[in-house]
């Protein structure tokens, strides 16, 4: 009788912090596949389990300990337990000494060679420790997948690294700088998606706006845009999230108008508005140039979605600066805003500052932003009532049916609600907005099928 196959080994990832995470995840479980493992929906029936770790911010790294501490706490004596990611890259020694059960850490520049060192974990009865410090690993250089796919929507990454030197940023310590990917890469892997039937492509880089730069590339970003409007249907959507202040040249928003496919969804973290914190900040600090531009983009891209990010409570920050900022905030009525109260991150450039703004008041100054937001973003949203809005489709149970519109990014933005439920979900659909709250949009199918504007 001839003998049983073996096995195959399973493994289950654990994802947190942001989709470029999500992206290095997805290469992983590529490449533990391909290494003969087995993925499985739970932690207790894995032989491996892997966290890919964020930790970007304290409030990050807290989440991340938390959760291997628990999965440590479940740990049966024949699983291992592996941390990857940022918060391995960046700390390794410290995550050992926290979690005796890990039996190996590897950072975000070694993550192709995760099958390596679970086959050196069988070989050493050893802990092991795997963090490079060279350059960035591209998922090409690997052959693995530069993208996650979440239902119709993808996640795709076209760089990774920063080299600019933000003084709160830990992100060049964890990735270093900034590396692009071919831009062919790029577009067949787009070609790849839209086989999939991929209805969303959602561009990611720490700075998406100087894509190429390292490549050789003038305005790489637009160049991109436009190969990728040249394959993918005219009702896909492109978005581009993580741009940078300064960079957006005119080439690319005339691009952004020219190509239907490309979304009118601008996502530019000013992180401040005042002129001395953002040189304090080591962040372009013209802020002339600034409302220029959001004028520029206005004009050319009438129906632009604005979104921002804001840090409150930065070393230094007087009332004075606070209110400018404040100020800033309410005239330029952004249609999303997300807003950070400030914390030292260890080997950063604003470690020598002193921490000086209490944290009462930096709560205080974050409940002020969030307040003037909350009104301008009803605002914003009343102004969508009327309007017909092609929303793809993400879920429907009972008598509601949710989704998004080109002004909703995934996880971070707003949703659609349409009170009614419909067969067939992950698909787009015609919607006229007929309330706004805060943050979401409710709406009605347009008559017809369900507004359906893609097949199922």
């Amino acid at each position: 009788m001839p003998a049983r196959p073996a096995s195959k080994p399973r493994f289950h990832l654990v994802t947190l912090g942001c989709p470029k995470n999500t992206v290095d995840t997805n290469a992983m479980a590529f490449l533990l596949q391909r290494a003969g493992y087995r993925p499985v929906a739970h932690p207790e029936q894995a032989d491996v389990i892997i966290v890919n770790t964020c930790g970007f911010i304290a409030d990050a790294r807290a989440e991340s300990l938390e959760t291997l501490q628990s999965l440590a706490a479940n740990l049966r004596p024949e699983q291992q337990l592996i941390a990857a990611g940022c918060w391995a890259q960046r700390d390794p020694e410290r995550l050992m000494a926290w979690i005796p059960e890990l039996d190996g850490v590897i950072g975000t520049r070694s993550w192709n060679a995760l099958p390596e060192l679970l086959a050196q974990l069988k070989q050493r009865n050893r802990r092991l420790v795997l963090t490079e410090k060279h350059a960035m690993t591209l998922p090409e250089a690997a052959s693995a997948p530069g993208y996650a796919i979440a239902g119709r929507s993808a996640f795709l990454k076209i760089a990774d690294g920063c080299s600019r030197r933000c003084a709160f940023c830990a992100i060049p310590l964890i990735k270093g700088d900034m590396v692009s990917r071919p831009l062919e890469v790029i577009v067949k892997e787009a070609e790849r998606l839209r086989d999939q039937r991929v209805l969303e492509f959602n561009l990611i880089a720490q700075d998406s706006t100087v894509y190429g730069r390292d490549l050789g590339l003038t305005d790489g970003l637009a160049q991109l845009l436009e190969r990728l409007a040249e394959v993918l249907p005219a009702s896909s959507w492109i978005r581009v999230l993580y741009m940078f202040p300064g960079q957006i040249t005119p080439r690319l928003i005339e691009t952004m108008a020219t190509y239907p496919q490309v979304l009118p969804y601008v996502d530019l973290p000013l992180q401040h508005a005042h002129p001395a914190v953002l040189r304090r900040m080591n962040r372009p600090a013209d802020m002339d140039e600034v409302r220029r531009t959001l004028e520029r983009l206005r004009q050319r891209l009438p129906d632009v979605c604005l979104r921002t990010t804001l840090i409150a409570g930065f070393p230094g920050e007087t009332d004075a600066e606070f209110q400018t900022l404040l100020d800033f905030v309410n005239e330029q009525r952004f249609d999303r805003l997300g807003v950070f109260t400030y914390s030292h991150e260890e080997g950063t450039p604003a470690e020598r500052f002193e921490d000086d703004v209490p944290e009462d008041v930096k709560a205080a100054r974050l409940d002020a932003l969030m307040t003037a937001q909350q009104a301008i973003s009803l605002e914003r949203n009343r102004a969508q009532i009327g309007r017909v809005l092609p929303v793809l489709l993400e879920g429907s149970e009972a008598q509601l049916t949710v989704g998004r519109s080109y002004r909703d990014a995934p996880e971070i933005d707003g949703l659609v609600l349409i009170q009614q439920p419909v067969a067939q979900v992950d698909r787009m659909a015609e919607v006229r907005i007929t309330e706004a709250l805060e943050y979401d949009l409710i709406g009605e199918f347009v008559a017809g099928a369900e507004g359906d504007l893609s097949a199922a």
